[in-house]
């Protein structure tokens, strides 16, 4: 096997960190200054019984949550520009405008800056992986340059270094960042033990070292360009951080962390595999097409006596491949998603947009944590429903229905409004309080929703009746047709809608491209929850849902 003998960023970020456990307590050096102090600070934690995939996702959540904090610090740390930078013809003039650049910024495999004004004031070359330019490999064939300046705007116009095939900077994340007051390497790639992992230092040392390793990969590929990189190199010097700048940068990172991403559904592992099927029977519990779908938060506080045993008992086993399928789709769906939703977020901060734009920024925002919010209840009930001898329990606490209602309806009204129905909901003047757990409740209250508004024919009417049953709330979900529509239209409608199966965990409905759980998750679900589902079928109205779930007991 052949080993690349340039070492990777998170071989260097690896290797200083190492080098700072052999080397005992603290040198001489570090006792001088603490800001000199090597600080490579991996985010990843070695924790026994947690799986690849959730490692990877954890250190890909801080990656984004660097890069906002980066975008971030360096908005308040570099001095505006004194007058915008402009193409000048003068030689001269052209290298006066290169000083005026503020700092230098190396990433791959694609730039890390969200502002226009960073631009701007940094300069940036971007190593990707994706195509070699035949001008960085070949410059020897083009014309000759008439004059440096011509040669300096070809190269302002070109900041991709490539990557070599199977260089393993090529599977990395990474950015290096020098500017007068600090300097900063991070990057999201693998321990030495193999495990994904998101690190970054802010140590002179190691940034100097994360430079030896990119340009000699520059050197190889971009030759023309080097002296360029040298010269930004050596006027913008790794030097050490005041220790406020690193830790104004710890504070962003954390704050713009995006939404935490419950990843045990990920971290699934055959032996949990339960030998339980189930019944044919289906409700929807919606998803959208494959490219909507990702994960979500749910809690996962043991509470051994509330989860009880499965509603129905089944005779096949479960296949491995249904759950392998779903971590396989929310791994390489979810990353997008979340990539998006934290963009949009750092875009919504810009006080610059026009309202139009902020607009549909916020309507990206939302429909990004729907899509997340709909799989991950999904993808939880899946899990649920295959651990081999009890299931993950679900945290069951006392929970305001009236405030999951409140909070919900308005999205309920929405769903039905874009799809040409009425929404009417029946709730009794005072709600007690429920036990259940409020996310998970909110989310597949949801769930049902989304599925009356999707498999009736517009102009239909739904109702949802809260009401006391007893020691218990129950909740009913039915619909209605408008007098003048034909109930055969209804027939023909849900005939239409019928399922098909993908594999023995979901059900697929070939007319919308919608997801569904089958009647048994859907009922286990909502009894991990607390609660009970009844599903009946009424003539003319279709399927009637009834929710009960427990009341608080008072111990006044």
């Amino acid at each position: 096997m052949h080993q690349w003998l340039l070492p990777s960023l998170s071989e260097v970020l690896a290797k200083s960190a190492s080098n700072e456990v052999t080397n005992g307590v603290t040198s001489a050096r570090e006792t001088h200054d603490e800001t000199h102090e090597v600080s490579v600070i991996s985010a990843e934690t070695s924790r026994n019984h947690v799986s690849i995939a959730r490692q990877q996702v954890r250190a890909e959540r801080e990656w984004w949550g660097a890069i906002a904090a980066l975008n971030v610090l360096l908005e308040v740390t570099l001095p505006e520009l004194a007058e915008p930078v402009a193409t000048v013809h003068s030689p001269r003039k052209q290298h006066s405008v290169r000083q005026a650049k503020q700092g230098l910024i190396l990433a791959g495999p694609s730039c890390i800056l969200t502002q226009p004004s960073l631009n701007a004031r940094l300069a940036s070359w971007v190593f990707t992986p994706k195509a070699l330019d035949a001008f960085a490999w070949m410059p020897f064939q083009l014309p000759p340059a008439s004059s440096s300046q011509e040669v300096s705007e070809v190269l302002e116009t070109t900041p991709a270094l490539p990557v070599l095939p199977g260089d393993p900077l090529a599977a990395e994340q990474f950015c290096l960042v020098l500017t007068s007051t600090f300097s900063l390497v991070m990057v999201l790639g693998e321990k030495a033990t193999g495990a994904p992992a998101f690190s970054f230092s802010f140590d002179p040392e190691v940034v100097q070292s994360a430079w030896r390793s990119l340009r000699p990969r520059a050197l190889l590929t971009s030759p023309h360009q080097v002296e360029r990189l040298d010269a930004l190199v050596a006027q913008f010097a790794p030097t050490a951080p005041h220790y406020k700048t690193v830790m104004q940068f710890s504070q962003l990172l954390l704050q713009h962390l995006p939404d935490p991403i419950d990843l045990e559904a990920e971290a699934l592992n055959s032996s949990r595999l339960a030998t339980h099927s189930f019944n044919s029977e289906t409700v929807h519990l919606v998803a959208e097409p494959f490219p909507e779908l990702a994960m979500a938060s749910v809690a996962t506080t043991p509470m051994p006596s509330e989860v009880h045993a499965p509603a129905e008992v089944m005779a096949e086993p479960k296949s491995n491949l249904d759950v392998e399928l779903l971590q396989a789709i929310a791994h390489e769906v979810r990353t997008p998603l979340t990539t998006i939703r934290t963009l949009t977020r750092l875009l919504l901060k810009r006080k610059d947009l026009a309202p139009e734009v902020l607009k549909r920024l916020e309507i990206i925002d939302r429909e990004c944590n729907e899509q997340i919010d709909r799989f991950g209840l999904i993808f939880r009930a899946v899990e649920l429903e295959t651990s081999a001898v009890k299931r993950p329990p679900v945290a069951l606490a006392s929970t305001s229905i009236d405030q999951v209602l409140q909070q919900s309806i308005p999205r309920w009204e929405k769903q039905a409004s874009l799809r040409n129905l009425t929404l009417k909901v029946l709730l009794p003047q005072k709600m007690p309080m429920v036990v259940s757990d409020p996310t998970m409740l909110d989310q597949a209250l949801t769930s049902l929703i989304e599925r009356f508004t999707r498999n009736l024919p517009g102009g239909s009417h739904i109702q949802v009746q809260v009401m006391l049953a007893g020691s218990q709330l129950k909740l009913q979900l039915q619909s209605e047709l408008q007098p003048e529509t034909d109930p055969s239209t209804h027939t023909s409608h849900s005939a239409r809608s019928a399922l098909k199966s993908i594999g023995q965990l979901l059900m697929f409905q070939p007319e919308t491209g919608s997801l569904s759980l089958s009647l048994g998750v859907t009922k286990n679900l909502f009894q991990a929850l607390g609660g009970k589902l009844i599903v009946r079928e009424k003539p003319q109205q279709g399927e009637v849902m009834t929710i009960f779930l427990p009341l608080e007991v008072s111990h006044s």
